[in-house]
């Protein structure tokens, strides 16, 4: 089992930035990818930004050249900077892990992200 906390979701204004964390503990040894994903309301899920434990990562075209994925593999903690926020980022994001070999998906519990204009 793995478990992810979220934090540093708030309220900002359109154009400032954010920085949301997300520490995974119990059996990290086995985490592959760690990543985001959000959900705003009356919409699907979706991809915002994921890294592999190699470093390889992915955005979502929406948020390219905004955001940033890193990763602290020795402490088990992924973090998403996010810049020149906008309105349509306002969601719930999600913290996301996946295993390896065998492979299981964990979320976190979200946390708010929004963005007034």
């Amino acid at each position: 089992q793995v478990q992810l906390v979220e934090s540093g979701g708030d309220l900002v204004q359109a154009g400032g930035s954010l920085r949301l964390s997300c520490a995974a503990s119990g059996r990290t040894g086995s985490i592959n990818a760690m990543g985001w994903y959000r959900q705003a309301p009356g919409k699907e899920r979706e991809l915002v930004a994921i890294m592999m434990r190699g470093g390889a990562t992915k955005y979502a075209d929406s948020v390219k050249g905004r955001f940033a994925i890193s990763r602290d593999n020795a402490n088990n903690t992924v973090y998403l900077q996010m810049n020149v926020l906008k309105a349509e980022d306002t969601a719930v994001y999600y913290c996301y892990a996946d295993t390896w070999p065998v492979s299981y998906e964990y979320w976190g519990q979200g946390t708010q992200v929004t963005v007034s204009s």
